[in-house]
């Protein structure tokens, strides 16, 4: 077998560098989704990654990205990707350079909410496609793929719940500990507010 045609650890993160996150325009590699890669045989290659939240709307696109560009790789066999919720992502876990650049020199948010007076309210609508899909589309139509979790969290922001209201209203409803749903609930309000589907 040629050295050449064989697939190594570093030939695999130079093609998932050219994987960019849907929502940042970051690869993930220096976003720090990619948590190990592994190849057997020279050629198989199996891949743990994470997501930035478990109900991020993109999850399985950016599966399907990961997938082709290493699948680009010269000489490649099968690619497992697995997804791991173990360590939980943050933005420490991003290249600290790309950080600095998109202004996240601290994790803080990129909108400054008050949890326990803002209410957030819905706006935008929301479309189901034939193929099943989900779309929620703001006011200037432009719309974003998301799952049935997302629909219903944007469903409950109807003015009336802060976001420490909204955060145990989850808790309970999911029967996790609230510390893991917060993080959670205040990234999801962050990318609604970003796409204009909601507003604080």
């Amino acid at each position: 077998m040629s050295t050449a045609k064989q697939v190594t650890e570093d030939k695999v993160y130079s093609a998932l560098r050219k994987c960019m996150d849907p929502e940042i325009p970051v690869n993930v590699v220096d976003l720090g989704l990619i948590y190990g890669v592994k190849v057997a045989q020279g050629k198989d290659v199996d891949i743990k990654m994470t997501m930035t939240t478990r109900g991020c709307p993109l999850h399985d696109t950016l599966v399907s990205d990961v997938k082709r560009y290493v699948g680009k790789v010269p000489g490649i066999g099968s690619i497992n990707v697995e997804i791991v919720w173990d360590p939980p992502w943050s933005l420490e876990k991003m290249n600290p350079g790309v950080r600095d650049q998109l202004g996240f020199g601290k994790p803080k948010l990129r909108f400054q909410i008050d949890y326990e007076k803002s209410m957030p309210l819905k706006q935008g609508r929301f479309i189901k496609q034939e193929d099943g899909s989900m779309i929620l589309a703001n006011e200037k139509e432009q719309g974003f793929m998301v799952n049935e979790a997302i629909v219903e969290f944007w469903k409950t922001c109807d003015g009336t719940k802060t976001i420490t209201q909204l955060t145990d209203q989850f808790s309970a409803k999911l029967g996790m500990p609230r510390q893991q749903v917060e993080q959670e609930v205040v990234q999801l309000v962050q990318q609604l507010l970003e796409s204009e589907l909601l507003k604080a």
